[in-house]
């Protein structure tokens, strides 16, 4: 008999949790898994690959957020479901879905906390040393996250570390000259791609002064930011303040990241925190040298010198220096990108990621 699971998160948006979740929710054997994929607040497009694999999706529709009836929908479908693990995925969900589960008295409770997550108050970490009482295990993807939440009074034999997963890349390959023409850069132009929501966490302001100082050194290089989000104007009138468009460009959201990737010359990343950046995953897995903040997200990630170099966060100019030195020098960075590209084959598949999580939904069952 099948072991069914119930995994809880907010939303089905673009995010790196529900991209996790949904390839979790995919993989996970038929034969010995019965999944069911809870929506604490809305639905979203990264619900449609669950439905098309046959993956039951079911919206909560919490309105605000103190919602009690909220709680008690999720109760209700959680004895209606009597799922024997229930899973859930970032804040509301780990506090809304935990509580609905003990009421519910399902056997076997876990959480996920996906990031480092300083927005929090004494208020939210109190939430969360109550909540973890009731939980079997809490999964990561980051050993900065188990230090985190272990410095904010959680026991770090709670948790269990597996980082993100990727799958492999499709054959659709795209020439250089497509890409560059895709993004409007100048053909004789050095590519350096940022991809990430455009908010606070992601420093941006740091990048565009980073390509500034880089293209004072020399005139061929662009750097193009990839995402939407709240900053955008802000950063597109920081950017006319201190650059040019041709030196820095906002692409927007775009759907055809995999294909651009290969071509970079260089990776940035420059957040003051992370969980584990799938971005950065992605990069790696294409082969493009990648310069991130030194912060414990990305030094899972990135060892300094073997698959990448690491910048303090803030540090527009060493941003800059250690981008020059790998496109003055490309056997270097031609070898930091091989390296990456294979301990992302080898370290961070969906097998892998797929087998921890069964074998931890099976302890005690």
């Amino acid at each position: 008999m099948s072991m069914r699971i119930a995994l809880v998160i907010p939303t089905m948006d673009r995010g790196g949790a529900e991209k996790q979740l949904c390839l979790l929710a995919e993989h996970l054997p038929r034969d010995q898994f019965d999944v069911h994929v809870i929506l604490l607040t809305r639905d979203g497009p990264r619900s449609e690959s669950l439905r098309a694999a046959g993956i039951p999706v079911t919206v909560i529709g919490k309105r605000f957020k103190a919602d009690p009836t909220a709680l008690f929908r999720l109760r209700r479908e959680l004895v209606r479901l009597k799922p024997d693990v229930v899973h859930t995925w970032i804040f509301a969900a780990n506090s809304f879905g935990r509580a609905a589960a003990k009421l519910a008295r399902v056997p076997r409770i876990l959480a996920s906390e996906r990031c480092v997550d300083p927005w929090k108050t004494e208020v939210h970490f109190g939430i969360d040393r109550r909540l973890a009482r009731w939980t079997d295990a809490i999964t990561t993807n980051s050993t900065g996250v188990v230090d985190f939440y272990a410095s904010h009074g959680i026991a770090r034999d709670k948790f269990h570390v597996i980082p993100n997963a990727i799958q492999p890349r499709s054959e659709c390959e795209i020439e250089r000259a497509e890409a560059l023409d895709r993004l409007q850069v100048p053909q004789q132009q050095k590519l350096i791609l940022a991809v990430g929501r455009l908010w606070p966490q992601k420093r941006y302001r740091d990048l565009i002064w980073a390509a500034e100082l880089l293209g004072s050194v020399r005139d061929d290089i662009t750097l193009v930011i990839i995402g939407d989000g709240p900053q955008r104007g802000e950063l597109l009138r920081f950017r006319d303040s201190v650059s040019i468009p041709e030196r820095v460009r906002f692409a927007g959201t775009r759907h055809d990241v995999s294909e651009l990737l290969p071509h970079a010359d260089a990776f940035w990343i420059g957040s003051d925190y992370e969980g584990q950046s799938n971005s950065v995953i992605e990069a790696m897995q294409a082969a493009v040298p990648v310069v991130a903040s030194d912060i414990p997200g990305n030094r899972d990630l990135v060892i300094p010198e073997v698959t990448g170099k690491l910048v303090a966060v803030g540090d527009t100019a060493d941003f800059a220096r250690q981008t020059l030195e790998l496109l003055e020098n490309h056997e270097l960075g031609a070898r930091y990108a091989g390296a990456a590209q294979q301990r992302i084959a080898t370290e961070f598949t969906v097998e892998a990621m797929v087998r921890a999580h069964a074998e931890l939904y099976g302890r005690g069952h």
